[in-house]
């Protein structure tokens, strides 16, 4: 009961999807998800946001949303796929705005998935985010099965990565366990809230000399994002960092990193 949503207005190359992952929580992964769904709009890519931590999923708290359906009704055969779409600041049909697939604050209703159950979301989300430019995949931190399994359902992960230890070493055993399953796998790497520029390149240093030594994989650095109170204020008031404070100065990296990405995937 997963039938494809009717959003045929999407004008770019269809489907991108880019999974979000952490080896740790507390990291900012989910506000940098909702965040790069502005961005990506914002450059004219109708995006979609989906909410893929099944035991704690959070998206629509952070959001202020209150959900008419989500993952957790789609996956017990109570809605469609397409009708958990919530639209966010206008949806994706607008710029700055993106629909939305929240999971179930929470509940941890989603956390003990049987693999096959996982792997009919996998294939439903990469199926629905062929009717968007681009679809963004906020995963569940750490690298459990369910969380390897849909990243490698994207085209692309992002992982975030800050300057403590705990999310160094935490992010190493994340790419460790995704390139055992694909060696062909290449994660890109973002710096989340940096007190500078100098700092988010030791972490990114400290991070691909681990990388390197032990998995003899470079990753390769797309962004970092400045620390920045506006993104706690932001969650407090429980709106999109783009419409809370769009001018501040973690937006404008986040929307440096868009276009990164976005100019790089059209090169490749």
């Amino acid at each position: 009961m997963m039938r494809i949503p009717v959003n045929t207005s999407s004008t770019g190359p269809a489907g991108r999807m880019l999974a979000i992952a952490s080896g740790k929580g507390g990291v900012g992964k989910t506000v940098l998800s909702s965040a790069l769904a502005s961005a990506f709009s914002g450059k004219g890519e109708q995006t979609l946001l989906i909410d893929g931590d099944l035991g704690m999923a959070n998206i629509d708290v952070q959001l202020g949303l209150q959900p008419d359906a989500d993952l957790a009704a789609v996956l017990a055969g109570e809605v469609l796929l397409e009708d958990a779409v919530q639209r966010v600041m206008g949806g994706a049909i607008r710029a700055g705005g993106f629909d939305v697939i929240s999971g179930r604050s929470g509940s941890g209703a989603l956390s003990d998935l049987k693999p096959e159950a996982v792997g009919k979301l996998a294939a439903g989300v990469a199926a629905l985010s062929l009717y968007y430019d681009r679809a963004i995949l906020d995963l569940a931190a750490g690298a459990d099965h369910s969380t390897m399994r849909l990243a490698m359902a994207a085209d692309d992960v992002l992982i975030v990565i800050n300057d403590e230890p705990t999310s160094l070493t935490d992010a190493y055993a994340f790419v460790k366990t995704l390139r055992r399953r694909d060696d062909s796998a290449a994660p890109l790497v973002v710096v989340n809230n940096a007190p500078s520029k100098e700092a988010a390149l030791s972490a990114y240093g400290a991070f691909r000399k681990t990388c390197e030594s032990f998995l003899g994989f470079t990753p390769q650095m797309v962004g970092s994002i400045a620390h920045d109170m506006a993104i706690p204020d932001s969650i407090r008031a429980q709106m999109p960092l783009a419409q809370r404070h769009p001018n501040c100065e973690a937006f404008r990296d986040v929307e440096k990193l868009a276009g990164y990405l976005a100019q790089g995937q059209k090169a490749a």
